[in-house]
């Protein structure tokens, strides 16, 4: 980097896991190699139900491992286990998943970043580490499209990130002080950033700074992991609707994007895919309609091409136009998925993770 720290902040790297034997060993040695101070930065492997040889592979690498165990597993019980017990000496939190691998450039780029622009909760882009398959490739872009519209977009014009549940920076007093108050079971970073609001803590997007993050090429995961993200979208959106409008009331429009306006939309694939039929009725009723197809027709338009520009042109290649094909049968999946979320955010789903 052509410009340089004054000084280089100590970072202690959550990686929470949960029966992740399969990806952790090499997500360890791939973080090992970040250019930053080694006496700077610490990898935490919080491992809940590894098996006995994994965890006697991991003693190998110089990390720190914290060993729990839960009756009903998750991550934010890891986290506030944790946290608890870290040295006072950590200016600041990441938090990765087991399968994430910072840029080695990473830590660098963000200790530089907080420098100059201090924030107490920052969110960095997660970039698709495998477009090995058709649905590797389409999770992969729309994560990058979430990027664009719900972190680059909130930034430009004034509202809080959205936290992704990795990826994630906070400071350290400001995150131990909001994770103890929690006890969620699914969808932990939506309450997390809510909390951090309340406290007048807004979350920040640094894209520069990027983790690679292994995208869902398994349809069994995708199912697992949609049906956890959207019971988490409307089980907050419903806790959070009177708090949300109050705030509205009294100005808080920051609060009231994260917390109602931005949770009260449908999951944009369902909406693209209604949104489509609608507009096919329109055409082939057209003469039965008081108002014109074409409305339609330029509702639709403005959709995709909102999400087109989203879109890295990195990401723009031929297996985009062939994943392009497999969108019918995701839609048909996500609408099913609406009548399998009740319940699902009161138990722990766990999504596999693969080698890659």
């Amino acid at each position: 980097m052509s410009k340089l720290p004054s000084a280089y902040k100590k970072f202690a790297v959550l990686i929470p896991g949960y029966k992740e034997d399969h990806v952790i060993l090499n997500s360890v040695e791939k973080n090992l190699e970040i250019n930053y101070p080694k006496n700077n930065f610490d990898l935490i492997v919080i491992a809940d139900s590894f098996q006995s040889s994994t965890i006697e592979k991991l003693v190998q690498y110089p990390i720190i491992i914290q060993e729990v165990s839960f009756e009903k597993s998750t991550k934010v019980k890891s986290l506030k286990l944790t946290i608890n017990e870290l040295p006072d000496d950590y200016d600041y939190i990441v938090i990765l998943d087991a399968d994430n691998v910072m840029e080695t450039d990473y830590l660098s780029k963000v200790n530089l970043y907080l420098q100059t622009a201090p924030q107490a909760a920052v969110q960095t882009q997660r970039w698709p580490k495998n477009i090995n398959t058709d649905l590797a490739i389409l999770d992969g872009i729309s994560e990058s499209i979430n990027n664009h519209i719900y972190r680059q977009g909130a930034e430009a014009t004034g509202f809080s990130v959205s936290l992704s549940g990795s990826g994630m920076i906070f400071e350290r007093n400001i995150f131990q002080q909001t994770i103890s108050q929690m006890d969620s079971i699914g969808g932990f970073d939506r309450e997390l950033e809510f909390r951090l609001l309340e406290q007048g803590v807004k979350v920040h997007y640094y894209k520069e700074a990027k983790v690679l993050d292994q995208k869902t090429d398994d349809h069994g995961n995708f199912q697992k992991q949609r049906t956890r993200w959207i019971s988490s979208q409307y089980v907050y959106l419903l806790r959070y609707l009177g708090k949300g409008f109050l705030g509205l009331l009294k100005g808080n429009i920051v609060y009231f994007h994260s917390t109602v306006w931005r949770n009260i939309q449908l999951p944009r694939l369902i909406n693209l895919g209604l949104l489509t039929i609608f507009t096919l009725l329109a055409i082939v009723l057209r003469n039965y309609l008081n108002i014109s197809y074409t409305i339609w027709i330029l509702l639709w338009a403005l959709n995709a091409v909102s999400m087109m520009i989203a879109i890295p042109k990195d990401l723009y290649n031929k297996k985009l136009v062939v994943s392009i094909l497999m969108l019918p049968k995701l839609f048909i999946s996500m609408l099913l998925i609406l009548f399998k979320i009740k319940g699902a955010n009161k138990k722990f789903i766990h999504t596999e993770h693969k080698a890659v």
